[in-house]
């Protein structure tokens, strides 16, 4: 009796398949030996039935299947054309096989299906649906994997990471790293590279990909470094102009002149070299996949303000007349802080600790009454807390001032940089907002950017340090920072030339 179970179970699938049939002569439909109809991504037309079962190898990409193979061998002597010819130079010693997304099922089917080997195979061919081994780089967060990458040449992928590092600290910084030591202490002003590391993680570990999808070269897993695997990414150049220098390309593209310098690394090889008009720059800004981040430590010395002027009323001298018996003295301080930079960008930095090399002094002045005179001191001081200047005098063509940022806050407060009676507010589509301060000894300041209109009206009497406004970006600016310039006797003069201890 039991012999003729699998005789029946044979007959009732054909009769199940037999009435199929008519569905089943469409193209892109194939049946299991369940009795199951998938469908396929090319046309396969059933030939005929069985009515016993026999192996057939299906091909499946991403989980669609692609068809039915009739001579796997073909398959197997594609695999070993397309090596010969593509992929040998780049990867000799190993062999071609399917694609990562590719699976290769062997299933029992009643079922004889049209031969569309050839159709199959320039599909393979058509979508390059091959791998091979090679490195593999998975870029992790604290959540998962967010990228991949493949790379022929591991070493290529250490010297193009080590190159992309370099946008953000020294090459002296990077090698003192990487052997595990410490960058010297500082023992003047300036600042030191303390540490640089990639907030995510880096795995490698070997995998198969398509020739397509493997970055081959130092270049290419450079670029991918620094601007990531957008088809969309549109590069941005500029074309030099009589008298730009490295680091006004810099700032009127949101880089710094070393970023300038590593990004153009065919080009140029340091901050300092002499540019030629109708150099092609790239000053595409970075979108890289990963995040660096640099430790630094400065020493600076800096100015100590006192504290406003002691104003003394004296009834035996003439009603606004005034006589300073003690002059106002700025003092200084070395200061040490800790700065933690992001992708080339100052995110904050923290006072460790100051000391003060000279204490400031007061100014002691008799007045008739206790009106705040509109005149100067003469003197100047930062227009800006934690100063830092964007961009020098001459950083390019037709720029007479300098651009100064708040290092630890882009929008802080403006001051005057000496006393004095606003003697011009406005607005122009370079410098946005502006306003003029008179100082009534022979000397006005001016400053641009701001971020909205001046409060103070003209006329207005104000004192050296108090706040006349908020920095800003307004008019042409890539970032916020204050646009500012002295003129003594309306002539411009750059603060650096003695005013500013720049």
């Amino acid at each position: 009796m039991k012999k003729w179970i699998p005789i029946a179970a044979a007959l009732i699938l054909s009769a199940l398949i037999a009435g199929l049939w008519p569905s089943l002569s469409r193209a892109n439909q194939v049946v299991t030996a369940q009795g199951k109809v998938e469908e396929s991504l090319l046309p396969q037309q059933v030939a005929s039935l069985s009515a016993q079962p026999r192996t057939v190898k299906k091909i499946y990409n991403a989980g669609k299947l692609v068809g039915v193979v009739n001579d796997y061998a073909k398959v197997e002597a594609l695999l070993d054309e397309v090596y010969h010819s593509v992929y040998e130079d780049d990867f000799p010693n190993t062999r071609l096989e399917l694609g990562e997304d590719l699976i290769v099922t062997d299933e029992l089917s009643y079922t004889r299906y049209e031969n569309i080997d050839e159709a199959i195979c320039a599909y393979l061919k058509e979508n390059d649906l091959f791998s091979v081994e090679t490195n593999r780089i998975d870029f992790s967060d604290e959540n998962d994997v967010y990228a991949t990458i493949y790379v022929k040449n591991l070493q290529d992928f250490y010297d193009a990471r080590d190159q992309y590092l370099l946008n953000f600290v020294s090459k002296e910084t990077l090698d003192t790293v990487r052997m595990g030591q410490f960058t010297p202490e500082l023992k003047t002003y300036g600042t030191r590279e303390v540490s640089i590391d990639v907030l995510e993680k880096m795995t490698v570990t070997s995998g198969r990909a398509s020739s397509s999808n493997i970055l081959k070269d130092k270049q290419e897993i450079l670029h991918y470094l620094s601007y990531g695997a957008d088809p969309n990414l549109e590069m941005k150049y500029y074309t030099v102009v009589e008298g730009d220098m490295i680091d006004g390309v810099g700032t009127k593209n949101g880089l710094s002149a070393q970023q300038v310098v590593s990004i153009n690394s065919d080009q140029l090889d340091n901050v300092d070299q002499l540019i030629q008009p109708g150099m092609v720059l790239n000053v595409t800004n970075f979108q890289s996949p990963i995040t660096v981040r640099v430790t630094k430590e400065r020493v600076a010395k800096e100015e100590v303000y006192p504290e406003d002027p002691i104003y003394k009323e004296d009834p035996n001298m003439k009603e606004g007349s005034s006589v300073t018996d003690v002059h106002a003295q700025n003092g200084s301080r070395n200061a040490f802080y800790e700065e933690v930079w992001i992708n080339g960008e100052n995110t904050g930095g923290t006072l460790v600790s100051s000391i003060i090399t000279r204490q400031p002094v007061r100014e002691e002045t008799r007045v008739g009454t206790k009106v705040i005179p509109g005149y100067g001191t003469g003197t100047f001081r930062w227009p800006v807390d934690n100063p830092s200047i964007t961009c020098r005098w001459g950083c390019y063509s037709g720029h007479q001032a300098i651009d100064i940022k708040n290092s630890y806050n882009r929008y802080g407060n403006l001051y005057a940089a000496d006393r004095g009676t606003i003697a011009e507010t406005g607005y122009t589509s370079i410098n946005g907002y502006y306003q003029i301060i008179d100082h009534n000894n022979g000397y006005k300041t001016y400053y641009g950017h701001m971020n909205r209109p001046a409060f103070f009206k003209v006329g207005q009497n104000v004192e050296k340090g108090e706040i006349i406004g908020q920095i800003g970006m307004t008019g042409r600016a890539t970032g916020p920072h204050v646009h500012f310039f002295i003129m003594k006797n309306g002539v411009r003069q750059n603060p650096c030339n003695g005013w500013l201890p720049c």
